[in-house]
Formats: C-alpha cells, sequence, structure tokens
C-alpha cells in the first residue's frame, strides 16, 4: 500500500500543493476531503511510548496533526519546524500531534534520536487516513481550530511559513 501512496506523492504532493488557505476546500478528484469548517474526526491511539493519543482530548487547544512516513523527505525535513512551533506556541495552546503512515513502528523509532519529537506520534492506517478524507500523498497537515473545526488542509511540502502564520492566527482567536 506504501509504494502506492510513494507514488501518488511523486506524482501529486512533490507540486508542493496547498489547500486550506482559502474559505473552502476543492478535493482531489476521487477524494472526499475534510471541509473546511467541518469537525475533525476524533482520533484515539496509543503512542511510541504507550501513552493515549487523543484528538478529544486537545479540544481547547490549536491542533496541527501531521501525517508522514519515514520515506518522505518533505515531511523529514518540517519536522524540526514542528518541534520548534511545539516548543515556541505550546505554552500558548499549540498541540502538533504525528501520525506516522508507516506499516510498522521500527522505522518511526529509528528515527526518534535524530527528530527529537516533543510531541506525540503515534501510528495511522489506511482508515484513519479515509476518515480524513484520504491520506494519498503524504505529508499531508491539517490545522484544527480550538473547537475541533478543520481550518486549513496543506499537502505535499508545505509553505511552512503560511502555515505558521496560520498557526498564530488560530492561536489569537478566542478560545471554545
Amino acid at each position: 500500500m506504501l509504494g502506492g501512496i510513494a507514488a501518488v506523492w511523486l506524482l501529486l504532493g512533490a507540486q508542493g500543493l496547498q489547500v486550506g488557505a482559502q474559505p473552502a476546500v476543492r478535493p482531489k478528484a476521487g477524494l472526499s476531503g475534510l471541509a473546511i469548517g467541518q469537525a475533525a474526526p476524533d482520533i484515539s491511539r496509543i503512542g511510541l511510548h504507550r501513552e493515549p493519543v487523543r484528538l478529544r482530548a486537545l479540544r481547547g487547544r490549536v491542533v496541527l496533526l501531521n501525517f508522514w512516513a519515514s520515506w518522505c523527505a518533505p515531511c523529514l525535513e518540517e519536522m524540526p519546524r514542528f518541534v520548534a512551533w511545539q516548543r515556541q506556541y505550546g505554552a500558548t495552546g499549540l498541540s502538533v500531534v504525528g501520525i506516522s503512515m508507516d506499516d510498522d513502528a521500527s522505522p518511526v523509532v529509528a528515527l526518534e534520536p535524530r527528530m527529537k519529537w516533543n510531541y506525540p506520534i503515534a501510528l495511522g492506517d489506511e482508515a484513519l487516513g479515509k476518515r480524513y478524507g484520504g491520506v494519498l500523498g503524504l505529508p499531508v497537515t491539517y490545522l484544527i481550530d480550538r473547537r475541533g473545526l478543520v481550518r486549513a488542509r496543506y499537502e505535499g511540502a508545505s509553505d511552512l511559513p503560511r502555515m505558521e502564520e496560520q498557526v498564530r492566527e488560530l492561536l489569537a482567536e478566542p478560545g471554545r
């Protein structure tokens, strides 16, 4: 399955498509997509360190939900920024959550010393990807507001300065 995901990423994701800066999302053909303003589906997983990773528990915080894989170069390039944002904005309400779409945990565990994640990482699967509108090209990153509503979706190599700007805007909005 991931070989197919890699091929789709090469065809679509590498173009650096960003969806979500506009008021509405236009999903790619064949994907249902999550519309901007739609409630983010709950996630309940066990993280790499056996900690619970529950999206619903983060209600009241801005969530940057990042679907990625260990073999995805753009994924690995943006992770240090997410670590920095978690450090910089965590106290003001940002929670970064990483969902690895690798088939098993071993390549993820191997990356941990290099990436120095300061946010939870859990394994995803095809079913979870489908709940998020189809995660075919990686990375896919959602910005979710304090009420649990999807406010942006980024696909492929993202415009990180624009994403950070949106994070700051969401953090400035009143809670709940």
